[in-house]
């Protein structure tokens, strides 16, 4: 009878590891869940062989296989539905994975189905191979994989996946697709100011010289400021963006300050607030998806700490779960971090004292998805008033600027006449 490794949590969320004899993974897996634990890896073990030639080529290193990259959300969930619904089907895992990768055009996704294919080919579990290709595959979608295997229902399990990412991705469109516009009009804007200060107020200024007098100080500011953007501002002005990025970059390499940052973000007026509300958001979601599928509460909190998406929940996630590993319930650390609204810990409490805190979670996530889109929108109506005062300020002045030489000059030659 083969032997099998396994890694399992215990009660109290202690990674515990061993050795059985099982016939199969199943059957493997569900001697540990007897013991009492939580199986998060089981693996054969392979056979130890003699010392000789095929001994030493089994012993020698595997190839190191190509990594793949990141891959659209879009076609990551597609492929999540299509096989969810070959597995549902009855169809054999591996043969589901060789005909969707027919169907993926040539790229990243094609390549990471078709390694995957091969590693459960081999012998290796789905979700062990799809751990491999943590960009493509991130440790949410492997861990719940893991968890439908384990459990036998991998079907449902990859459904729930699948309207996840669908969430996800369309709550991320709204946001994205509602600050293209503002973007845009702002650097259309910047453009034309630029493009005036270079090429128009440099004209007006050999007229303002050629009539020999002193300028009003609008006029003589505007066209100090042109000369500098004509000199070097104009790379400031373009370059800046790109230096503050790079900035930020470097700031966020160490894990203060990506802390840091990530706690400026949340204190940018309206900004902030869409930014948090989507992090509650999107831990909730997460961390409910993981518990409907069966994941202990304490590996989806790590699961969900480690796809957060920002410092400052990572940090407090982290807390409640060592919270939890303490004895103490979800909503008391939660409510000590003060990351979420006391309506949400409110929610998450009554979740665990009625046993249904996968679906509070799911509910909390669906109002936070809605008061983030109401929010975007607001965003967007008020950011629009504000531009417009904004770019009629900027060309008032210019406008003004530029005539009150020429008004003065009229004043002077009806003066004389």
């Amino acid at each position: 009878m083969p032997t099998f490794q396994y890694e399992a949590l215990n009660s109290v969320g202690q990674t515990v590891k061993g050795t059985l004899d099982a016939g199969t993974n199943e059957e493997a897996a569900a001697k540990v869940r007897a013991m009492g634990n939580f199986p998060t890896k089981v693996k054969e073990r392979a056979a130890k062989r003699g010392k000789g030639p095929s001994a030493a080529a089994a012993q020698a290193k595997p190839t190191r296989r190509r990594k793949v990259g990141a891959v659209p959300t879009k076609l990551l969930t597609q492929f999540t539905r299509q096989l969810a619904t070959l597995v549902d089907a009855g169809l054999p895992i591996l043969r589901s994975l060789r005909i969707l990768e027919q169907q993926q055009k040539p790229g990243p996704m094609r390549m990471a189905v078709r390694m995957v294919a091969e590693d459960v080919e081999s012998g290796v579990t789905l979700s062990d191979a799809m751990a491999r290709h943590e960009k493509v595959f991130n440790p949410l979608y492997s861990n719940m994989v893991r968890a439908g295997e384990l459990g036998g229902v991998l079907d449902v399990i990859l459904g729930r996946l699948a309207d996840f990412l669908e969430t996800s991705q369309a709550l991320k469109k709204k946001v994205q697709g509602a600050m293209i516009y503002p973007v845009m009009v702002i650097s259309f804007a910047m453009l034309m100011v630029t493009g005036i200060m270079i090429f128009v107020i440099p004209a007006f200024k050999k007229i303002f010289h050629n009539m020999g007098k002193e300028l009003p100080f609008m006029t003589q500011s505007l066209i100090d400021l042109s000369n500098w953007i004509v000199s070097y501002g104009w790379a400031v002005i373009f370059l800046s963006p790109v230096l503050i990025w790079l900035l930020f970059k470097a700031i966020r390499m160490s894990p203060t300050g990506r802390f840091a940052v990530d706690r400026m973000k949340l204190m940018i007026p309206v900004i902030g607030q869409v930014i948090s509300k989507t992090g509650v958001e999107r831990f909730c979601r997460t961390l409910g998806t993981l518990l409907s599928a069966g994941v202990p509460i304490l590996e989806a909190l790590h699961i969900t700490r480690e796809t957060a998406g920002n410092a400052v929940f990572a940090r407090a996630l982290g807390k409640v779960r060592e919270g939890i590993r303490e004895g103490e319930s979800f909503a008391d650390p939660l409510r000590q971090s003060r990351i979420v609204e006391p309506m949400v810990v409110n929610m998450i409490d009554v979740g665990e004292e009625t046993g249904e805190l996968d679906k509070m979670l799911e509910k909390v996530a669906d109002t936070y998805a809605e008061e983030v889109s109401v929010l975007v929108s607001s965003m967007v109506s008020l950011l629009e008033p504000l531009m417009v005062i904004t770019l009629g300020g900027i060309v008032g002045y210019i406008v003004v600027s530029l005539f009150l030489p020429m008004i003065a000059m009229l004043k002077a030659m009806q003066g004389q006449g």
